[in-house]
């Protein structure tokens, strides 16, 4: 069972994401700001991380640069998510180390889509 961090300092969009990967069969484990995201990807050694990319404390953005800038944890995938989908917002995520990215309100089934991309062998 695939493990799953969600990141992210809104606790309703925590709570659907938790709910809906945990009906898919995942295992989640939950942050609430950047600080968090990197000390739990220590300690809990997700797949993926879906990293909320403005959130306070640390912010989305910087925790991916310092997650990507660690061998033992560069090679997880991070999906950036962002309520902000201005034009720009995606090249500026995909550049702090990103591997996705996708805009908030979550399309489900697409974001979904990009999740089994990346935990699927192969």
């Amino acid at each position: 069972m695939p493990k799953i961090l969600v990141v992210d300092d809104d606790e309703m969009n925590r709570d659907m994401l938790s709910r809906r990967l945990l009906r898919k069969g995942y295992e989640v484990i939950l942050a609430v700001n950047g600080a968090e995201a990197i000390d739990r990807t220590v300690s809990d050694r997700p797949e993926l991380i879906l990293m909320d990319l403005s959130m306070p404390v640390l912010d989305g953005y910087e925790a991916t640069r310092r997650l990507k800038a660690d061998a033992d944890t560069a090679a997880i995938p991070i999906i950036g998510l962002s309520a902000h989908a201005m034009v720009g917002d995606r090249e500026k995520a995909l550049a702090a180390g990103c591997d996705d990215y996708d805009t908030k309100p979550v399309e489900l089934p697409r974001l979904l889509g990009k999740v089994e991309t990346f935990l699927s062998p192969g």
